[in-house]
C-alpha cells in the first residue's frame, strides 16, 4: 500500500515512466526503485533489480508506482518530507547501473510541495516498509 498524506501518495508516476517501467519489467519482472541522493547521479530515481539491491534499515518506503516499491534514505526523507514526488522520463542516459541507462530515455524525479492542510498533517512514515 502506497503511503500517503490525507489521500495523496507520496510517490506518483507519469504515464511514461509506467510505461518505460513496463519495458523495463519484460527484461527483469522484479524491480525497484532508490530515490538517489548521490553526487555522480544528482538526485534521480535509479532503477535496479529488486535481488540486487539491498534495502537499508534507514530506508523509507514511499510508496509503489506501476506495482514496483520506491524507496529513499531516512535522511533525503527528512529533506523532502514535504513534497509529493513524481516519477517521470525525459530523453538521455539513465544513471550508470540504473536499469534505465542504454535505453536513450531516463527517469527523472519532479516534486510537488504538499500545500494547505497536508504538510501540517504529515507524520514520519514507518522505515522499511515492505
Amino acid at each position: 500500500m502506497e503511503e500517503t498524506i490525507e489521500g495523496e501518495p507520496r510517490v506518483l508516476a507519469t504515464d511514461a515512466a509506467l510505461e518505460l517501467i513496463g519495458e523495463i519489467r519484460a527484461d527483469h519482472p522484479n524491480i525497484l526503485f532508490h530515490q538517489s541522493g548521490g553526487c555522480c547521479d544528482g538526485s534521480s530515481p535509479m532503477c535496479y533489480p529488486a535481488s540486487e539491491f539491498m534495502i537499508g534499515d534507514n530506508d523509507v518506503k514511499l510508496g509503489e508506482i506501476g506495482g514496483v516499491p520506491v524507496y529513499i534514505s531516512a535522511s533525503q526523507f527528512e529533506a523532502w518530507k514535504h513534497t509529493q514526488l513524481i516519477i517521470d522520463v525525459v530523453p538521455g542516459r539513465g544513471g550508470m547501473f540504473s536499469l534505465d541507462n542504454g535505453r536513450e530515455k531516463r527517469f527523472l524525479t519532479r516534486s510537488r510541495i504538499f500545500g494547505g492542510g497536508e504538510a501540517c498533517a504529515i507524520a514520519d512514515i514507518g522505515k522499511r516498509a515492505i
